[in-house]
């Protein structure tokens, strides 16, 4: 039996916000527990997380993903800093390695942002 996972539904704010941002951070962890945190460059289709990079097979986040699939993503920024209005989203999800290993897709299972009520 395939349990059914519910999609996370972005508010047009956080849409917006994450098409016209280009770098986030890519968390993913070791088999032996051990946390790695990268910047990536990425792309939104509205509903999923998309990066590639160069010679991404060889790297630790691809081997990471490789032993455990479960990743979070996150996208900031600073709106102001005086006064201070920072604004972000963190994605929880799950990794698929696409197109013949040169391509990962995150798919969102639980989101949280912050500071998207304020331009």
């Amino acid at each position: 039996m395939t349990k059914e996972i519910d999609s996370v539904e972005f508010s047009e704010r956080e849409s917006t916000f994450l098409k016209e941002q280009r770098l986030g951070r890519l968390a993913t962890v070791s088999s032996s527990k051990q946390p790695h945190v990268v910047p990536v460059a990425f792309e939104f289709d509205g509903s999923c997380i998309y990066f590639g990079g160069w010679n991404l097979v060889k790297s630790l986040k691809f081997k990471n993903i490789l032993q455990n699939n479960k990743v979070a993503f996150v996208v900031d920024d600073l709106v102001s800093v005086n006064p201070w209005k920072p604004r972000g989203i963190e994605i929880r999800g799950i990794a698929e390695i696409l197109r013949g290993n040169d391509y990962v897709k995150i798919v969102p299972m639980k989101k949280l942002s912050w500071g998207m009520n304020d331009k």
